[in-house]
């Protein structure tokens, strides 16, 4: 059950432990998404969460995945064994933020499965193909999260 809380992506913003993460996410802020919108050659967005455990807001780049109007991320942190923070996070606090460039919308984000995991699969490995190299170096299954956009009145 979602509080008034998790609704509202306000609070104490945390930059992430890795400095690389931090950086990419502080340089695509500060230029108003024009600068840091390609990460190793693909493009990104940066995703907002508020923390599951701790409540704090947090930031992370992903590569970019879109049909459009909807936004889809990909766990894969590099095909390791566990899934990254952010996933654990949008299943506890599944209202998101994400800027793509300079706009910025909120959503709400959902484990996508089988049909419809299987369509935003095929889309995020032709967006950025390693994808499909992450998934054969793990035995998890890579989830898939699609955000969907929050009518502003909502």
């Amino acid at each position: 059950m979602s509080t008034a809380d998790d609704r509202t992506l306000d609070g104490e913003y945390v930059p992430n432990a890795w400095d690389w993460v931090a950086e990419h996410v502080a340089r695509y802020e500060s230029s108003g998404g024009l600068d840091g919108t390609m990460l190793h050659g693909f493009p990104t967005v940066v995703l907002t969460t508020r923390g599951a455990r701790s409540g704090k807001i947090r930031k992370t780049p992903v590569i970019r995945v879109s049909d459009g109007e909807r936004y889809a991320a990909v766990g894969s942190v590099g095909g390791a064994p566990k899934h990254p923070a952010w996933y654990h996070n949008v299943l506890a606090h599944p209202r998101v933020r994400l800027q793509d460039g300079p706009v910025v919308k909120e959503y709400e984000a959902r484990v996508a499965e089988g049909e419809e995991r299987a369509a935003w699969w095929a889309r995020a490995v032709e967006t950025f193909p390693q994808y499909a190299e992450y998934q054969r170096q793990t035995e998890r299954v890579l989830p898939v999260v699609v955000l969907e956009v929050v009518a502003a009145d909502a």
